[in-house]
C-alpha cells in the first residue's frame, strides 16, 4: 500500500491535546502508523547525567503520534484534506488532495 504521509509533508493535527496545530513531518514510521511531527506531542524526560552527556537534566522530546491523528495541509488554502491518488501524464503515481484536485507531490 502507498504511503499518504510521508517525510516532509505538512500537516495539521485532527484531535487530541494538540488539535489545529500545523507541522511538519521529520519522520514517519510505516510500520507502526505513526509519525513525527515538529512542535507537536512533547514528552519530558529526566535524563540523568553519563560520559556521552555530562549535563544530564530534564528533556524535551517529540513523541510519534498516530497517523490518523493527522491530516494533510491543502496547498492552495491550507485547510485539512484527505489525499487521493492519481497517474499524471507521464504515468507515475502522485498524491492529490481531495479538497483541490492540486498535486502533493513535487
Amino acid at each position: 500500500m502507498a504511503a499518504k504521509i510521508k517525510k516532509g509533508d505538512k500537516v495539521v493535527v485532527i484531535s487530541g491535546k494538540y488539535k489545529g496545530v500545523k507541522g511538519e513531518v521529520t519522520k514517519a514510521f510505516p510500520t507502526e502508523n505513526r509519525v513525527l511531527v515538529s512542535g507537536v506531542n512533547i514528552k519530558v524526560k529526566h535524563q540523568k547525567a553519563t560520559q556521552a552527556d555530562p549535563q544530564g537534566g530534564i528533556k524535551r522530546i517529540e513523541a510519534p503520534i498516530h497517523v490518523s491523528n493527522v491530516a494533510h495541509v491543502d496547498p492552495s488554502d491550507g485547510k485539512p484534506t484527505r489525499v487521493g491518488f492519481k497517474t499524471d501524464d507521464k504515468g507515475r503515481k502522485v498524491r492529490i488532495a481531495k479538497r483541490s484536485g492540486e498535486s502533493i507531490d513535487a
